[in-house]
């Protein structure tokens, strides 16, 4: 009588542990599964992303030498409220950005270096405008030197 109720403790005790295994790992994969359509680290979504973010159409002005630049940025703001309010300050974007162009040189925004700091310089001119949120990055989509 008393072995039975072992086995039968013992059985009642190695199911409840598999059922809680298999638990465990379902809910391990789901969660796997879901971060796979987040953004890089920033638990943010491509969706939301370009949600809050504005594109900066084509501009075209002179470098600070005998150059001129065509360039298109996309910027990427914290929230939809943001881009909205940025896309209503489009003209002040491309003012920051053509006065910012004016002072580069051609070498200047050769390679990656520097069109790191290009963008993050705009990033930091443009973030005081903005009263509804802030820029989290500024992308330059396109472009051409000549």
């Amino acid at each position: 009588m008393k072995n039975k109720f072992l086995t039968i403790t013992l059985i009642i005790l190695v199911t409840i542990t598999l059922v809680a295994v298999i638990i465990l790992a379902l809910a391990w994969q789901l969660n796997k599964n879901g971060d796979s359509d987040k953004d890089t680290g920033t638990g943010t979504t491509i969706d939301e992303i370009i949600e809050s973010s504005v594109d900066i159409p084509e501009i075209t002005t002179n470098l600070a030498g005998r150059q001129f630049i065509r360039i298109s940025l996309k910027i990427q703001t914290n929230s939809k409220q943001a881009a909205e309010e940025l896309e209503k300050r489009e003209f002040q974007v491309k003012n920051i950005v053509i006065h910012e162009l004016s002072e580069i040189t051609r070498e200047e925004l050769e390679g990656k270096t520097g069109k790191q700091a290009f963008e993050s310089t705009i990033q930091s001119l443009l973030n005081p405008l903005i009263q509804s949120g802030e820029i989290e990055r500024v992308y330059i989509v396109s472009n051409i030197i000549q």
